[in-house]
């Protein structure tokens, strides 16, 4: 787990605002619509979402962990290099193919719509942190994009982490959704903005590919090497 791979973590959260706004900012501003619910359940609401988040993310990457096939976990990271850069392609407008786990989404997501209704209205932080549990299984192409990537992490520590850090990385959107800050919301949708995220992502994952090439290209050449030695070795010996 790299510094780089957290703050990729932390981008894609942070770079999907003009999509949260959509997908959650609904929910986020009536939490505190006239500031009646107050800052303690809209601290609640999004508490729940990053929770919600994480124990996703700790579930894939135990899963992914679980797995003991040759070369799984080779695969696994060329897969995590080319999801950041469809996701970076995402972000930037550039490509909308993510939008299918949206749809395949909607069909999982309408009992928890149902079943979270029940905390509707909103009238204490015990219940926004339960909404909140809910609304992270929302169907957003950029949420499940983001677990797939987190599930190559095979591991559901570093899983969770990277969902943690996906989670934080959405809280300035949703934060100023909740408390009706304009300014910041105006500022998170420019599209310059989106685009400088977009295209970091798109380098990341083309460094990531680019290591996993080169460390899997050192391990043929030190596997070619010792076979062509054995020979050499018996030869000497006898």
């Amino acid at each position: 787990m790299t510094e780089t791979t957290l703050a990729a973590a932390l981008l894609l959260g942070f770079a999907g605002a003009g999509h949260c706004f959509g997908m959650c900012g609904g929910i986020a501003a009536a939490l505190n619509l006239g500031g009646k619910a107050g800052p303690a359940t809209t601290i609640a609401y999004h508490g729940g979402r990053i929770l919600s988040y994480t124990a996703l993310g700790a579930t894939v990457g135990g899963l992914a962990g679980s797995v003991t096939l040759d070369g799984w976990l080779i695969g696994l990271r060329y897969l995590a290099g080319i999801l950041l850069v469809l996701m970076g392609l995402y972000v930037a407008d550039w490509w909308r193919g993510m939008l299918w786990l949206e749809r395949g989404g909607a069909v999982l997501w309408q009992p928890v719509q149902r079943f979270s209704r029940r905390w509707l209205p909103i009238r204490r932080p015990p219940e926004a942190l339960l909404l909140g549990l809910c609304w992270g299984l929302m169907p957003c192409g950029l949420i499940y994009s983001s677990l797939a990537w987190a599930a190559t992490a095979a591991d559901a520590g570093r899983s969770a982490l990277l969902m943690l850090c996906f989670g934080l990385g959405t809280l300035p959107s949703m934060v100023a959704t909740s408390f009706g800050a304009a300014g910041v919301q105006a500022a998170l949708r420019r599209r310059g903005l989106k685009l400088a995220i977009g295209a970091l992502l798109i380098v990341a994952g083309a460094w990531t590919l680019f290591q996993v090439i080169s460390h899997s290209s050192h391990l043929q050449h030190a596997a070619g090497g010792a076979a062509s030695d054995t020979p050499h070795q018996h030869h000497q010996h006898r």
